[in-house]
């Protein structure tokens, strides 16, 4: 199936008042693994590439990107490519000619003022190449290795005023929105502000996207989703299901050498994680397939 844009994706969503789930990848596992469960749950489904993952394939993208197209191509389902949490311009400008339709550019640790202007002219350029592009205001926290962020933190959350001036002034598609959740959890007990989603939702005529779901429970996704999130952001979930099926493989065999055999497992576990996900979600209202 020909790649479709992120773009598409998101705005059959929102007029669903549903939501499409996004999955950060890091292996060609990742990858296999997000197509066979969206494929079994017969959803649409984006693939993310962060910048992270760019460093670690020794700053490589197109290897990774490439083998991204090439699986997506063959899914049974719509499936888009998007560049997330980029923070070089180097790498931004990669984009379209690496098959990506989106980029979310992050410029959310800098001061108001320069993550304005940073996402302004990032937002300028994506729009003349024809790119979707996410911006994040606010602290979600827990990249990079920073220390676990209190996403309760007087100042941490986005601001509806200054959101609606942020998205007029920077022109950007969508908006990553801090109402609670932080990124690289582990735990699923992140409580979500579902009243400040509600102002921000009444306040911003464009899509929000929700960073760190894989520490927000099931009913507190739903409850988002119903609130107005219409991309949902999973990265750390996948991580687990896959650590954790190697980990057992292991235990079990640990005579085993051959990567085929724990790989495959830890593949199998994401793609349930992936199907399980897109579930939750789609049981929040009508599916995005």
């Amino acid at each position: 199936m020909p790649l479709v844009t992120t773009g598409e994706l998101v705005t059959r969503a929102a007029e669903a008042r549903s939501a499409v789930a996004a999955f950060n990848i890091i292996t060609l596992e990742h990858i296999e693994a997000v197509i066979v469960g969206a494929e079994s749950a017969e959803a649409s489904v984006v693939l993310q590439v962060s910048e992270n993952a760019v460093k670690f394939r020794h700053g490589r993208l197109l290897p990774l990107a490439r083998a991204a197209v090439a699986a997506a191509e063959r899914a049974a389902v719509p499936v888009a490519l998007h560049l997330d949490h980029v923070q070089s311009d180097g790498l931004l400008r990669q984009a379209q000619a690496a098959g990506f339709s989106s980029v979310m550019y992050d410029a959310a640790r800098l001061p108001y003022a320069d993550n304005l202007a940073a996402t302004r002219a990032a937002a300028d350029w994506a729009h003349a190449q024809g790119l979707w592009i996410e911006a994040e205001l606010g602290e979600v926290g827990g990249k990079n290795g920073s220390p676990p962020l209190d996403a309760h933190a007087p100042g941490a959350r986005t601001d509806p005023a200054q959101a609606r001036a942020f998205v007029t002034d920077s022109g950007v598609d969508a908006l990553a929105v801090a109402i609670g959740s932080t990124h690289a959890m582990t735990t699923r007990t992140a409580a979500l502000d579902h009243d400040l989603l509600k102002r921000l939702a009444a306040t911003l005529d464009v899509p929000l996207v929700l960073h760190g779901s894989s520490g927000v429970p099931d009913d507190e996704l739903i409850a988002a989703v119903a609130g107005g999130i219409t991309k949902v952001n999973v990265g750390t979930a996948l991580n687990l299901a896959m650590t954790g099926a190697i980990r057992a493989y292991l235990a079990e065999h640990p005579e085993a050498v051959d990567p085929r055999k724990y790989l495959s497992v830890a593949r199998e576990a994401m793609a349930g994680a992936v199907a399980r996900i897109i579930g939750v979600l789609a049981g929040s209202g009508p599916a995005t397939a």
